[in-house]
């Protein structure tokens, strides 16, 4: 029988605007993701052009079946209604089912994450730095993040998504003020804008 690791992270948790990202990794056991995958570490730490190089051979290696990922996002309107914990739980539940991973498998968590009781689990405190199948977990969901909020940068070009993510910049802020919110953000986040 197979044996599995998942590695789980989250990005999104903060901005103004747009959803949450979760990634999801599932490797087989004894997959070395540093000799694989050189330079991974936490995202955060990455140039940009490191976090795609990566992704992209992330997506080469899921096509020949080295190994599977998924991103799931829970959407503005979702963290608004349920609050980030539940949104980034339905997230990480919904991406470890959509991989179909076996219910032996062991996945590894960053931060607070949970996955569903059924699975074998660890969270790691800084796992997105310390465990590299969380890194690229971590990867995956920040690159995938980045790119939805440059693609609603086109559709609501007056707030500067494509800089700053959705994140809380000053930018960002002064935007909101001369512009209002728009369709994308969190309004329970920006009570205070």
């Amino acid at each position: 029988m197979q044996e599995f690791i998942l590695g789980v992270d989250e990005a999104g948790r903060g901005p103004l605007a747009g959803p949450v990202a979760v990634g999801v990794v599932q490797i087989p056991l004894g997959f070395d993701v540093r000799k694989e995958f050189p330079g991974v570490t936490d995202s955060k730490l990455l140039s940009r052009q490191k976090r795609e190089e990566i992704f992209i051979k992330v997506e080469r290696r899921a096509s020949r079946g080295d190994l599977s990922f998924v991103v799931r996002f829970s959407d503005h309107a979702h963290i608004d209604s349920h609050g980030i914990v539940h949104a980034v739980r339905e997230a990480v539940w919904t991406g470890i089912k959509s991989l179909s991973a076996p219910s032996h498998a062991f996945v590894m968590l960053d931060g607070l994450l949970k996955a569903p009781k059924a699975y074998a689990q660890q969270t790691y405190i800084a796992g997105d730095l310390r465990v590299p199948v969380i890194s690229l977990a971590s990867i995956c969901a920040k690159v995938t993040r980045d790119r939805l909020m440059e693609q609603m940068s086109i559709l609501y070009p007056d707030y500067g998504f494509e800089a700053h993510k959705g994140y809380g910049t000053l930018e960002h802020r002064r935007a909101i003020q001369k512009h209002g919110l728009c369709a994308i953000h969190r309004r329970s986040y920006c009570k205070v804008v």
